[in-house]
Protein backbone atom coordinates (compact mmCIF):
# COMPACT_ATOMS: atom_id res chain seq x y z
CA UNK A 1 0.00 0.00 0.00
CA UNK A 2 1.16 3.66 -0.90
CA UNK A 3 1.69 5.84 2.09
CA UNK A 4 2.51 9.56 1.83
CA UNK A 5 3.88 11.50 5.18
CA UNK A 6 2.19 14.92 6.05
CA UNK A 7 5.11 16.85 4.51
CA UNK A 8 4.72 14.67 1.51
CA UNK A 9 0.88 14.85 1.07
CA UNK A 10 0.99 18.85 1.73
CA UNK A 11 3.71 19.24 -0.68
CA UNK A 12 1.79 17.63 -3.21
CA UNK A 13 -1.11 19.81 -2.36
CA UNK A 14 -0.21 22.92 -2.04
CA UNK A 15 -1.14 23.03 1.26
CA UNK A 16 1.24 23.50 4.86
CA UNK A 17 1.89 20.86 6.82
CA UNK A 18 0.12 22.87 10.14
CA UNK A 19 -3.17 23.04 7.54
CA UNK A 20 -3.12 19.63 7.56
CA UNK A 21 -2.41 19.00 11.49
CA UNK A 22 -5.58 21.10 11.76
CA UNK A 23 -7.37 19.50 9.64
CA UNK A 24 -6.97 16.34 11.70
CA UNK A 25 -7.71 18.15 15.17
CA UNK A 26 -10.86 19.16 14.06
CA UNK A 27 -11.73 15.49 12.48
CA UNK A 28 -12.16 16.77 8.89
CA UNK A 29 -8.94 14.92 7.71
CA UNK A 30 -7.24 12.04 10.20
CA UNK A 31 -4.54 10.28 9.22
CA UNK A 32 -4.69 6.35 7.36
CA UNK A 33 -2.31 5.54 10.61
CA UNK A 34 0.23 6.78 12.94
CA UNK A 35 3.31 5.55 13.44
CA UNK A 36 4.92 5.01 16.98
CA UNK A 37 6.89 7.88 16.88
CA UNK A 38 4.06 9.79 16.19
CA UNK A 39 4.06 10.98 12.55
CA UNK A 40 1.13 11.02 10.50
CA UNK A 41 0.60 8.72 7.17
CA UNK A 42 -1.91 9.29 4.62
CA UNK A 43 -3.28 6.62 2.27
CA UNK A 44 -4.81 6.91 -1.64
CA UNK A 45 -8.27 7.37 0.93
CA UNK A 46 -6.73 10.35 2.34
CA UNK A 47 -5.44 11.87 -0.83
CA UNK A 48 -8.92 11.65 -2.43
CA UNK A 49 -10.64 13.03 0.46
CA UNK A 50 -8.29 15.75 0.62
CA UNK A 51 -9.00 16.82 -3.29
CA UNK A 52 -12.71 16.97 -2.20
CA UNK A 53 -11.80 19.30 0.74
CA UNK A 54 -9.48 21.77 -1.10
CA UNK A 55 -12.76 21.46 -3.96
CA UNK A 56 -15.08 22.66 -1.59
CA UNK A 57 -12.72 25.11 0.31
CA UNK A 58 -11.87 26.83 -2.75
CA UNK A 59 -15.88 26.91 -3.59
CA UNK A 60 -16.19 29.02 -0.64
CA UNK A 61 -18.04 26.74 1.92
CA UNK A 62 -16.98 26.90 5.60
CA UNK A 63 -15.08 24.12 6.92
CA UNK A 64 -17.63 22.87 9.36
CA UNK A 65 -20.27 22.76 6.12
CA UNK A 66 -17.46 20.61 4.46
CA UNK A 67 -17.14 18.08 7.52
CA UNK A 68 -21.49 17.68 7.33
CA UNK A 69 -20.80 16.72 3.20
CA UNK A 70 -17.73 14.36 3.85
CA UNK A 71 -18.92 12.88 7.22
CA UNK A 72 -22.77 12.56 7.23
CA UNK A 73 -23.18 11.89 3.47
CA UNK A 74 -24.83 14.82 3.23
CA UNK A 75 -26.12 15.89 -0.58
CA UNK A 76 -23.00 17.41 -1.97
CA UNK A 77 -24.94 18.63 -5.15
CA UNK A 78 -27.51 20.68 -2.78
CA UNK A 79 -24.93 21.55 -0.10
CA UNK A 80 -22.84 23.90 -3.20
CA UNK A 81 -26.28 24.88 -4.71
CA UNK A 82 -27.76 26.07 -1.66
CA UNK A 83 -23.76 27.61 -1.05
CA UNK A 84 -24.52 29.50 -4.39
CA UNK A 85 -27.58 30.58 -3.82
CA UNK A 86 -26.54 32.33 -0.87
CA UNK A 87 -23.25 33.83 -2.72
CA UNK A 88 -25.75 35.41 -5.21
CA UNK A 89 -28.05 36.60 -2.53
CA UNK A 90 -24.68 38.31 -1.34
CA UNK A 91 -23.85 39.23 -4.81
CA UNK A 92 -26.81 40.69 -4.87
CA UNK A 93 -26.65 43.04 -1.69
CA UNK A 94 -23.33 44.26 -2.60
CA UNK A 95 -24.58 45.17 -6.00
CA UNK A 96 -27.94 47.40 -4.68
CA UNK A 97 -25.06 48.90 -2.25
CA UNK A 98 -22.78 49.82 -5.06
CA UNK A 99 -25.45 51.17 -6.75
CA UNK A 100 -26.88 53.29 -3.89
CA UNK A 101 -23.40 54.86 -2.89
CA UNK A 102 -22.47 55.74 -6.61
CA UNK A 103 -25.95 57.33 -7.11
CA UNK A 104 -25.18 58.76 -3.77
CA UNK A 105 -21.64 60.06 -5.05
CA UNK A 106 -23.32 61.33 -8.74
CA UNK A 107 -26.12 62.98 -6.81
CA UNK A 108 -24.01 64.77 -4.32
CA UNK A 109 -21.49 66.06 -7.46
CA UNK A 110 -24.91 67.18 -9.15
CA UNK A 111 -25.77 69.15 -6.19
CA UNK A 112 -28.82 70.28 -7.26
CA UNK A 113 -32.46 70.22 -5.68
CA UNK A 114 -33.62 66.68 -6.32
CA UNK A 115 -30.16 65.29 -4.62
CA UNK A 116 -32.48 64.24 -1.90
CA UNK A 117 -34.94 62.41 -3.88
CA UNK A 118 -32.43 61.03 -5.67
CA UNK A 119 -30.50 59.07 -2.72
CA UNK A 120 -33.65 58.15 -1.00
CA UNK A 121 -36.47 56.51 -3.15
CA UNK A 122 -38.85 58.60 -4.91
CA UNK A 123 -41.96 57.84 -2.32
CA UNK A 124 -39.75 57.29 0.84
CA UNK A 125 -41.41 60.59 2.53
CA UNK A 126 -45.01 58.96 1.79
CA UNK A 127 -44.03 55.02 2.88
CA UNK A 128 -46.69 55.19 5.83
CA UNK A 129 -49.28 56.48 3.85
CA UNK A 130 -48.58 54.61 0.33
CA UNK A 131 -47.71 51.32 2.88
CA UNK A 132 -51.34 52.46 4.50
CA UNK A 133 -53.27 52.73 0.89
CA UNK A 134 -51.69 49.99 -0.97
CA UNK A 135 -49.40 47.69 0.85
CA UNK A 136 -45.98 47.10 1.77
CA UNK A 137 -45.59 45.44 -1.33
CA UNK A 138 -46.40 48.37 -3.51
CA UNK A 139 -44.19 50.64 -1.54
CA UNK A 140 -40.94 48.24 -1.90
CA UNK A 141 -41.85 47.57 -5.81
CA UNK A 142 -41.74 50.79 -6.21
CA UNK A 143 -38.56 51.67 -4.19
CA UNK A 144 -36.68 48.76 -6.46
CA UNK A 145 -38.05 50.15 -9.60
CA UNK A 146 -36.93 53.54 -8.67
CA UNK A 147 -33.22 52.32 -7.37
CA UNK A 148 -32.77 50.03 -10.39
CA UNK A 149 -32.93 53.78 -12.84
CA UNK A 150 -29.64 55.18 -12.95
CA UNK A 151 -29.25 58.71 -12.16
CA UNK A 152 -29.55 60.13 -15.71
CA UNK A 153 -32.62 57.80 -15.75
CA UNK A 154 -33.97 59.52 -12.40
CA UNK A 155 -33.28 62.58 -13.88
CA UNK A 156 -35.16 62.09 -16.91
CA UNK A 157 -37.98 60.69 -14.66
CA UNK A 158 -37.98 63.62 -12.65
CA UNK A 159 -37.92 65.92 -15.85
CA UNK A 160 -40.79 64.26 -17.14
CA UNK A 161 -42.76 64.70 -13.72
CA UNK A 162 -41.77 68.69 -13.69
CA UNK A 163 -43.41 68.51 -17.35
CA UNK A 164 -46.85 67.01 -16.57
CA UNK A 165 -47.05 69.23 -13.86
CA UNK A 166 -46.32 72.20 -15.78
CA UNK A 167 -49.01 70.94 -18.42
CA UNK A 168 -51.37 71.04 -15.89
CA UNK A 169 -50.93 74.32 -14.05
CA UNK A 170 -50.56 75.58 -18.18
CA UNK A 171 -54.13 74.15 -18.97
CA UNK A 172 -55.61 75.71 -16.01
CA UNK A 173 -54.29 79.25 -17.02
CA UNK A 174 -55.61 79.23 -20.39
CA UNK A 175 -59.02 78.49 -19.16
CA UNK A 176 -60.31 75.07 -20.00
CA UNK A 177 -62.82 73.16 -18.24
CA UNK A 178 -62.03 69.64 -16.33
CA UNK A 179 -64.23 68.35 -19.01
CA UNK A 180 -62.09 69.54 -21.89
CA UNK A 181 -60.30 68.01 -24.81
CA UNK A 182 -57.19 69.90 -23.34
CA UNK A 183 -57.43 68.59 -19.98
CA UNK A 184 -58.88 65.04 -20.22
CA UNK A 185 -55.36 64.95 -22.43
CA UNK A 186 -53.75 65.72 -19.31
CA UNK A 187 -55.24 63.31 -17.14
CA UNK A 188 -54.63 60.78 -19.57
CA UNK A 189 -51.23 61.13 -19.41
CA UNK A 190 -51.42 61.72 -15.58
CA UNK A 191 -53.04 57.57 -15.46
CA UNK A 192 -50.09 56.76 -17.82
CA UNK A 193 -47.04 58.22 -15.60
CA UNK A 194 -48.77 56.45 -12.32
CA UNK A 195 -49.00 52.88 -14.55
CA UNK A 196 -45.82 52.98 -15.44
CA UNK A 197 -44.78 52.46 -11.49
CA UNK A 198 -44.68 49.28 -10.47
CA UNK A 199 -46.77 47.90 -7.55
CA UNK A 200 -49.45 50.67 -8.60
CA UNK A 201 -53.14 49.21 -9.26
CA UNK A 202 -52.52 50.67 -12.75
CA UNK A 203 -49.15 48.95 -13.37
CA UNK A 204 -50.83 45.52 -11.99
CA UNK A 205 -54.19 45.92 -14.08
CA UNK A 206 -56.61 46.23 -11.22
CA UNK A 207 -59.56 48.44 -12.39
CA UNK A 208 -61.45 48.38 -8.97
CA UNK A 209 -58.36 49.62 -6.88
CA UNK A 210 -56.94 51.78 -9.90
CA UNK A 211 -60.11 53.87 -9.62
CA UNK A 212 -59.71 54.35 -5.64
CA UNK A 213 -56.25 55.35 -6.24
CA UNK A 214 -56.84 57.90 -8.84
CA UNK A 215 -59.96 59.25 -7.00
CA UNK A 216 -57.79 59.45 -3.73
CA UNK A 217 -54.54 61.26 -5.71
CA UNK A 218 -57.00 63.70 -7.40
CA UNK A 219 -58.53 64.35 -3.70
CA UNK A 220 -54.95 64.34 -2.05
CA UNK A 221 -54.07 66.75 -4.62
CA UNK A 222 -56.52 69.77 -3.86
CA UNK A 223 -57.21 69.08 -0.13
CA UNK A 224 -53.43 68.69 1.26
CA UNK A 225 -51.50 71.77 0.82
CA UNK A 226 -48.14 70.44 0.32
CA UNK A 227 -49.50 68.99 -2.65
CA UNK A 228 -52.20 71.88 -3.92
CA UNK A 229 -48.48 73.57 -3.70
CA UNK A 230 -46.87 71.79 -6.55
CA UNK A 231 -49.72 72.64 -8.88
CA UNK A 232 -49.57 76.25 -7.74
CA UNK A 233 -52.20 76.53 -5.36
CA UNK A 234 -55.70 75.42 -3.94
CA UNK A 235 -57.38 76.49 -7.47
CA UNK A 236 -55.10 74.60 -9.94
CA UNK A 237 -55.33 72.03 -7.87
CA UNK A 238 -58.88 71.46 -7.59
CA UNK A 239 -58.83 72.00 -11.22
CA UNK A 240 -56.55 68.82 -11.45
CA UNK A 241 -58.69 66.95 -8.66
CA UNK A 242 -61.83 67.82 -10.65
CA UNK A 243 -60.10 66.87 -14.43
CA UNK A 244 -58.95 63.30 -13.12
CA UNK A 245 -62.12 62.57 -11.61
CA UNK A 246 -63.81 63.37 -14.98
CA UNK A 247 -61.39 61.27 -16.39
CA UNK A 248 -61.91 58.24 -13.72
CA UNK A 249 -66.09 58.55 -14.72
CA UNK A 250 -65.38 58.75 -18.57
CA UNK A 251 -62.07 56.14 -19.27
CA UNK A 252 -61.61 53.94 -16.17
Amino acid sequence: MVEWTIQQLADSAGVTSRTLRHYDEIGLLPPARVGHNGYRFYDADSVARLQRILLLRELGLSLPVIAEVLDRERDEDKALATHLHLLEAERARLDERIRALRHAVDARAAADGSTQMMLEGFNDPYRDEVVARWGDAAFTAANRWWHAKTLAQQREWKHDTDTLVAAWIDTWKAGHTPESHQAQAVAARHVDWLRAIPGTPLHDGDRERSIAMVTGLARMYAEDENYAATYGGPEPAAFVRAALEEYVRRSL
